[in-house]
């Protein structure tokens, strides 16, 4: 692993003195003493200088950009996936945890490839992706190696994303925003008790989807919803009302927790717990509310709709897409409402 590093960005990270580093890659912003690892266990002190990982890959594929999700970037189109170790959370839930917890449990075994940014995107090419995407593990703390595949991929005329916690910092989404077209935050509820159980802080991951929005990076934002955690009306109602704050164009997803990794003793998210949330959000102000993980079993709301006329501009089912109306411009075709997102002419 130490082999596989670089140093870190200068824009995010400080030397201090002292042999001390300080790190900007998420919200934690570790000070970390010499031969020392941040909260991440994947950025490091070395001599006085960060080391980040940089160089290989835990996983690499070709999805569905639905699976991401996002559901207004180019529907139907293929996005390149990959993924580094680590995270800078400890959620119980985690549905990716063999490669964001490979360096704090032993039973995750994830394996890696050595691999360069040309050689990614010349595999994202071959695969007909129109995307590649920063995910599997927490893409903040490798935001170098990401940036060095985002310049590559600009390159060759592809879009770029993250799938992230959201847990990020001003320097690093400044760092990232030339480089970075769609950005994806997993707001996991409104309590800030249970934030510090994951491992981090709320108040961050607010401040990143307002930045996000503010700096034109188009933003999606999903929510496990698990039952008896962060599922209540209550804490639903919060965080539509919040981004509805932010902007009432912001997609949510509100997806189906499923038992997994250290969270096997609590019962599944219903359809009908999804239905219930995308009623609150759409009483909040959302325009954009969908239901994931339970295909066919939400009625529409897997479904893009026109706000104003309710026409159905793209069908879908889990990731399967039935028909895209989009206009080229981003307009509904009926009654020319903009419908906002990252669209292109052709349909699937």
């Amino acid at each position: 692993m130490a082999a596989l590093t670089r140093e870190g960005a200068s824009a995010l990270y400080d030397a201090p003195g002292g042999g001390w580093v300080q790190c900007h890659a998420c919200a934690h912003e570790c000070e970390i003493a010499e031969g020392a690892p941040g909260t991440c266990r994947v950025r490091f002190n070395r001599g006085g200088v960060l080391r980040v990982p940089w160089g290989y890959v835990a996983g690499a594929q070709s999805d569905p950009i639905e699976k991401k999700p996002f559901f207004h970037v180019e529907p139907g189109c293929r996005a390149f996936s990959f993924g580094m170790l680590g995270c800078d959370f400890k959620c119980a839930c985690c549905q990716n945890w063999v490669t964001s917890q490979a360096l704090r449990d032993p039973a995750a075994g994830a394996s890696l490839v050595e691999t360069t940014p040309e050689m990614l995107v010349h595999a994202a090419i071959r695969s007909g992706a129109r995307a590649v995407v920063s995910t599997y593990n927490e893409p903040l703390i490798t935001t170098e190696w990401a940036v060095d595949i985002f310049k590559a991929a600009r390159a060759s005329g592809l879009l770029t994303g993250y799938v992230s916690n959201g847990h990020a910092t001003p320097r690093v989404l400044d760092y990232l925003a030339p480089w970075i077209d769609v950005f994806k935050v997993d707001l996991k509820g409104f309590d800030e008790l249970q934030y510090r159980d994951y491992g981090g802080r709320l108040e961050p991951v607010l401040d990143t989807i307002r930045r996000l929005h503010a700096m034109g990076i188009w933003v999606e934002v999903v929510t496990l919803l698990v039952p008896g955690l962060n599922n209540s009306d209550d804490e639903i109602g919060r965080v539509a009302s919040f981004l509805a704050g932010v902007s009432p164009d912001i997609p949510w997803h509100v997806t189906a927790f499923h038992p997994d990794y250290r969270m096997t003793d609590r019962a599944a998210t219903t359809p009908a717990m999804l239905v219930r949330a995308a009623g609150i959000a759409a009483r909040a102000g959302l325009r954009f509310v969908y239901a994931g993980n339970a295909a066919g079993e939400v009625g529409d709301l897997e479904d893009t709709r026109c706000p104003s006329c309710r026409q159905t501009l793209v069908e879908r089912r889990a990731y399967w897409i039935g028909v895209c109306r989009v206009t080229a411009d981003g307009r509904c075709p009926a009654c020319g409402t903009v419908i906002p997102g990252r669209w292109r002419t052709a349909a699937p």
